[in-house]
């Protein structure tokens, strides 16, 4: 159902009190604009759980009103959603030459790529979709290609700053188009969707040159093997890993699919050069001394499957540590990633490798800005009204302090949970509905697509903690008695030989409450016989261990 009066309305779908998963769509009347469709990484409670996508249902019920999907750049946590979203709809998609070849090569994996409706748009591109238009803007992020924007509506200009910072030194020698943003500033902008990642750190985040100095001292140095770990998408990164090994006489293999898919990509596109014989083959490296090798490798977050999580478990066909081997982890850990990256640094050092990482060795500077990032670009701007995103509530909080410092009064500064509906009028007056649209988060499990709700993940983590015990009934089809003794089967509840001491007493306890149980009647639901056999084995387990495992009773028919 379309909105019916003249309000522009922005509904973020993901992206707000969160990290990753960003969504936001913008509503005019029956026009849709969706900027961003991105995943994020399960936490610890979620067992089993590969990625969580934004809930779309809002968007699948007005799946005609929608006019095209704008993408900022090609992180996963903006872009890894687009596969599970081209499922429910055919809209047209947005974005700069790499962000697309991300996308393109994400649905070829999902066997979308020919329904898809890429166009790319370079800086300084307009888009006309419907009631509104959106301009690119260069900014400096952790991948090429990144993307401001600025949308042009009915009730005024928006300025999405996307994920930035402000690089004055850039690898690619590329800044952020000040200018542009200082015009838009000059014209007037309603509202401002604001980058707040960082927003806890004082001064200005890091140029990318600060950790090519302290890579360059590192491969001066080094007498092993280099083995270099980093996000397969910062492009940058990878840049300045295979310049130095170029200066310093080395070979670069690269290890993890996402990494060899990257590399391809942005070698492809122009944006990663490679020396004449400076990359060879996984395959090729016994071919060489060890002092002349680099290998470059996914698993900066200490993923349980990357190649640098395998290398440090000598798990890796090809690659070994050694003694003397140097290994870098360029990146920081992701929220929640903290202890698979400590787990894999342990298992490196305990190999012999020299490990360099983060805080102690200036290897990796984020790709968001700092406090004074952020003050730089609202002065530029100087939106009337401000909606900080990609943070949680703590960034919330030190973003409504910096604003205030700067002049602005609570009421311009808007705090959007997922699903909240910011309406606008044509004066620009913004104020939060009382009603949210259907959102919250969609599990990925496999190939199941929102089959993991809630009480699925409770069930998980129940096991995980607890374990379990199968309880066997054999029965005949009248379900009037046990035709012979209960199996009882454990797992992940306790040492085999405990719970065999006690089966014959937990045996005796089911099969007496069963027997009661069944003096009683005939029994018609044999759930009822099930809920019997759990409860007296629940008191039992409780009784004698003090825990609480899963206990499923199952009915054999004979």
């Amino acid at each position: 159902m379309a909105f019916e009066d003249n309000k522009l309305r922005i509904i973020p779908l993901g992206g707000v009190t969160e990290i990753g998963k960003n969504m936001t769509c913008f509503c005019y009347r029956d026009e849709i604009l969706v900027v961003d469709a991105g995943l994020m990484f399960p936490e610890e409670d979620m067992p089993g759980v590969d990625i969580v996508i934004p809930d779309t249902t809002f968007l699948e019920e007005r799946a005609d009103e929608v006019l095209g999907l704008v993408l900022t750049h090609g992180h996963e946590d903006h872009v890894g959603a687009i596969p599970y979203l081209l499922r429910e709809m055919d809209i047209p998609i947005y974005g700069t030459a790499l962000t697309l070849a991300i996308v393109r090569n994400k649905l070829e994996e999902h066997k979308l790529a020919d329904v898809a409706k890429l166009n790319e748009v370079d800086y300084g591109d307009v888009i006309e979709l419907g009631s509104f238009s959106v301009e690119y803007f260069r900014v400096s992020h952790s991948i090429p290609g990144a993307a401001g924007l600025i949308i042009r509506t009915p009730i005024g200009n928006i300025v999405c700053s996307g994920d930035f910072k402000f690089d004055q030194t850039p690898i690619d020698g590329k800044v952020a188009n000040f200018s542009r943003l200082a015009e838009i500033g000059d014209e007037g902008v309603e509202y401002m969707l604001c980058d707040t990642t960082n927003v806890e750190k004082p001064g200005f985040t890091e140029s990318e040159s600060v950790v090519h100095d302290s890579l360059d001292k590192i491969f001066a140095s080094a007498e092993g093997r280099i083995i270099v770990a980093s996000f397969a998408s910062h492009i940058h990164r990878l840049q300045q890993v295979f310049d130095l090994a170029e200066k310093y006489g080395k070979k670069v293999a690269v290890a993890g699919r996402s990494m060899e898919s990257n590399t391809a990509i942005a070698e492809e596109l122009g944006y990663l050069t490679i020396g004449m014989g400076t990359r060879i083959g996984l395959d090729e490296i016994k071919s060489y001394e060890d002092d002349k090798i680099v290998v470059l490798t996914t698993g900066s977050q200490g993923e349980p499957m990357s190649a640098l999580s395998r290398i440090s478990m000598d798990e890796h066909k090809q690659v070994k540590i050694g003694e003397g081997d140097t290994v870098i982890i360029s990146a920081t850990a992701i929220p929640g990633n903290e202890n698979l990256v400590w787990r894999t640094i342990n298992r490196l050092f305990k190999r012999g490798a020299k490990v360099f990482y983060e805080p102690y060795t200036k290897v990796h500077v984020s790709g968001h800005g700092n406090s004074e990032d952020i003050k730089l670009l609202v002065n530029l701007v100087r939106p009337k009204n401000l909606i900080p995103v990609h943070g949680e509530y703590r960034h919330y909080s030190a973003f409504k302090r910096l604003a205030e410092l700067m002049g602005y009064d609570e009421e311009n500064i808007f705090k959007l949970t997922i699903g909240d509906v910011l309406e606008i009028d044509e004066d620009g007056y913004g104020f939060i509905a009382e009603d949210k649209v259907e959102s919250g988060m969609v599990m990925v499990d496999g190939l199941g697509v929102g089959d993991v709700e809630d009480f699925v993940l409770r069930d998980r983590r129940h096991l995980a903690h607890d374990g379990i015990i199968i309880i066997v009934l054999t029965m005949d089809d009248k379900h009037d008695s046990l035709l012979v003794e209960p199996d009882i089967i454990t797992r992940g509840f306790t040492v085999d030989e405990v719970m065999e001491e006690l089966e014959d007493e937990a045996r005796a306890v089911v099969i007496k409450a069963l027997d009661e149980f069944l003096a009683n009647g005939v029994v018609e639901d044999t759930e009822e016989i099930k809920r019997v056999c759990r409860k007296a084995m629940a008191k039992f387990i409780n009784e004698t261990f003090r825990r609480r495992p899963m206990i499923v009773p199952l009915i054999m028919e004979i």
